[in-house]
């Protein structure tokens, strides 16, 4: 009886032990609060400010944006032609579907059948911009993002990426230097993560979006890096929330469906999606305790009485103590 409890209680502890091993970076992530990598506000001048000038540039002046083609939707349209006016003196590149692709099988021909047979457009759309900045270096900014300023104080870091809410890092807004060792390592790793959930928003933003970002972010960030290594976070008011944030955000996300518009739901019921969590487990555990049971008694030999269990629910009688006494006598 015992030796069956024990190998019970093990089995149970293996099973919890390899799923939190499997999400323990998800998991670290609700604690990250990037406060170790934040750009904080006194390192960046004002607009116009004349100290914009003694900073040194690392990042250079390119702005990469994606599309399917280069027919810019209207909604679109002002967000990014405020970047190009902004930034005359940078070299723009809008990578379409074709070129993406090209370049590609050009520069990388060992991603192309993951590139390829990538399920959903905007899983080809999230890969080229790691690609590209990897490669040329640069800012990359989504088509949903404007320019509010110039951009020059953030190309004094060798890498940003921003800050999002309510956990995590976002891959809409990001820039490097080339051959930055984070983003080598984001490539590195996309056909590892390149899974089906079934789920198109869970697939997309685990294997190419902010979710597949961040938690390679986390991991890297926890190895230590130096100063030319490290990836600094551009934190929420200095991306869009005040006159003087880098960026201004418009109607955008035109890849979700029905799935995530269920996920943000849970989202917004959180306490309720946990308490049944937590009802779910219970039911779950009483189901063993009854299976375990019922195996010990079919473990029974033919002939030999049949164990009488006291049940976990019950406080054991008087009578269930009358061996002990007479032993005792």
């Amino acid at each position: 009886m015992r030796k069956g409890l024990i190998f019970f209680l093990v089995v149970n502890v293996l099973i919890v032990a390899f799923l939190v091993r499997s999400v323990f970076t998800l998991l670290l992530l609700l604690v990250e609060d990037a406060s170790d990598d934040a750009i904080h506000h006194a390192e960046i001048p004002a607009p116009n400010s004349g100290l914009i000038d003694n900073r040194p540039q690392l990042i250079p002046k390119i702005i990469h944006q994606t599309y399917i083609n280069e027919s810019i939707p209207e909604h679109w349209r002002a967000g990014q032609q405020s970047c190009i006016d902004l930034h005359e003196d940078y070299e723009y590149k809008l990578w379409t579907d074709a070129s993406s692709r090209d370049f590609i099988a050009s520069e990388y021909p060992w991603f192309l059948d993951t590139f390829d047979n990538y399920g959903l457009p905007i899983q080809r759309a999230d890969a080229i911009r790691y690609f590209v900045l990897a490669h040329f270096g640069g800012v990359y900014i989504d088509l949903d993002d404007g320019c509010n300023r110039r951009l020059d104080p953030l190309l004094s870091y060798y890498a940003w990426v921003r800050r999002t809410i309510p956990t995590g890092i976002s891959n809409d807004a990001m820039g490097a230097v080339p051959q930055h060792p984070f983003f080598l390592r984001v490539i590195e790793e996309l056909q590892s993560y390149n899974r089906n959930w079934q789920l198109p928003y869970i697939t997309v933003m685990y294997s190419t979006g902010p979710l597949f970002l961040s938690v390679i972010w986390k991991e890297y960030i926890g190895e230590g890096q130096n100063e030319e290594s490290r990836v600094r976070v551009l934190m929420p008011d200095e991306y869009n929330k005040h006159a003087w944030s880098f960026f201004t955000h418009h109607r955008g996300s035109s890849w979700h469906g029905k799935d995530a518009m269920f996920i943000f739901w849970m989202g917004r019921h959180w306490m309720l999606i946990t308490a049944l969590g937590f009802l779910i487990a219970g039911i779950v555990g009483i189901c063993l305790w009854w299976v375990y049971g019922r195996m010990m008694l079919l473990g029974t030999p033919k002939g030999q009485p049949k164990t009488r269990r006291l049940p976990f629910w019950r406080r054991p009688s008087s009578k269930d103590y009358e061996l002990v006494e007479r032993h005792e006598v």
